[in-house]
């Protein structure tokens, strides 16, 4: 294996899109519990995109690189998996690059019917999913989940999860052909955000039981106004605004949850924990034909910039994936 790699940093510390460069760097090197992957494939995400920035540090011990998941195949193993294994992977950093390492309990096989590329789009946003809908947010079969930002690489996630998982959804998207998009991948109700009140789309319907919200800001109230008694509201983001004004009477008068949490400064253990359920509970929907990755457009790593102004033109529907293949 070649002792230096190429990998994607960002000049100057922080900046735009412009900022990510390839540069030439050592290739890591596995620590006990870790296996070494030869990257394929690796997702773009929104806390990318705020770590290039300024705004979102990686945890102490992380690589200072961009990628926090990727797909591709095991050159040193360790725990389950030998050389030569396909995996996808969820990083704390580092996956912008040729190699990278994980936690060897951090590691899933591809599932079945799904190429790299695709597999490289699951974990982020599988675990995202996973934990805040059904574990903080309790999601039942029969309830109504409502999100937001349904076209993004969470929310086509969550669309099919929910379904897969027997709920009713109502998904919320800014324009009229992601309302469709939203639409065609199963959602029960898709409002355009731009035109329509989501809240009283959602109280015709019955309210809902759990809201996934990335936006924040003045979303909360109509968030509070749409749910039903007993129901949960979960954070992810705040990307509309990072408070809100809490009318405390009204979420006591519906025994309101309100709650959220990050996936990256999770523990090792608890990571574990995560893909261990995840591996048991969603991989079946996948190999089911379920749920499938809905991959928006590919980019080479080298040109990591471009993928990044991609994504925060806010035009594409599903995940960001960048391609190492042509190096």
């Amino acid at each position: 294996m070649p002792q230096m790699m190429t990998a994607i940093a960002i000049e100057g510390g922080k900046g735009p899109a412009e900022a990510l460069k390839p540069v030439q760097i050592e290739r890591p090197a596995p620590k006990a519990g870790q296996i070494l992957i030869k990257v394929h494939a690796a997702g773009i995400n929104r806390p990318d995109l705020l770590q290039r920035m300024g705004f979102y540090p990686p945890p102490p011990g992380s690589p200072e690189t961009l990628g926090l998941e990727v797909a591709g195949e095991v050159v040193e193993g360790a725990g389950r998996w030998k050389a030569g294994d396909r995996v996808c992977a969820l990083l704390g950093g580092g996956g912008y690059a040729e190699y990278a390492v994980c936690d060897a309990r951090h590691a899933l096989p591809i599932p079945k019917g799904l190429d790299l590329v695709q597999a490289a789009a699951l974990p982020e946003t599988v675990f995202t999913v996973f934990a805040n809908v059904f574990e903080h947010g309790g999601l039942k079969m029969g309830e109504t989940l409502m999100l937001h930002g349904a076209t993004s690489g969470i929310g086509t996630t969550a669309i099919q999860m929910a379904k897969a998982y027997g709920a009713k959804v109502i998904a919320t998207a800014r324009g009229a052909a992601k309302a469709k998009a939203a639409r065609e991948l199963g959602a029960d109700i898709a409002v355009d955000a731009r035109t329509e009140d989501f809240a009283e789309v959602a109280k015709r319907e019955g309210g809902v039981d759990v809201v996934l919200d990335m936006v924040g800001g003045d979303y909360f109230s109509r968030n509070l106004d749409a749910l039903k008694m007993d129901g949960r509201i979960v954070f992810i983001a705040s990307l509309g605004g990072g408070e809100a004004v809490l009318p405390i009477g009204r979420l006591m008068q519906k025994r309101g949850v309100v709650t959220g949490s990050t996936l990256r400064p999770r523990n090792p253990d608890e990571k574990a924990r995560l893909a261990a359920a995840v591996e048991e509970r969603v991989w079946p929907w996948i190999e089911a034909g379920k749920l499938r990755p809905l991959v928006d457009s590919t980019f080479p790593l080298i040109e990591a910039a471009k993928a990044h102004a991609h994504l925060e033109a806010n035009d594409h529907v599903g995940k960001v994936v960048l391609v190492t293949e042509s190096l």
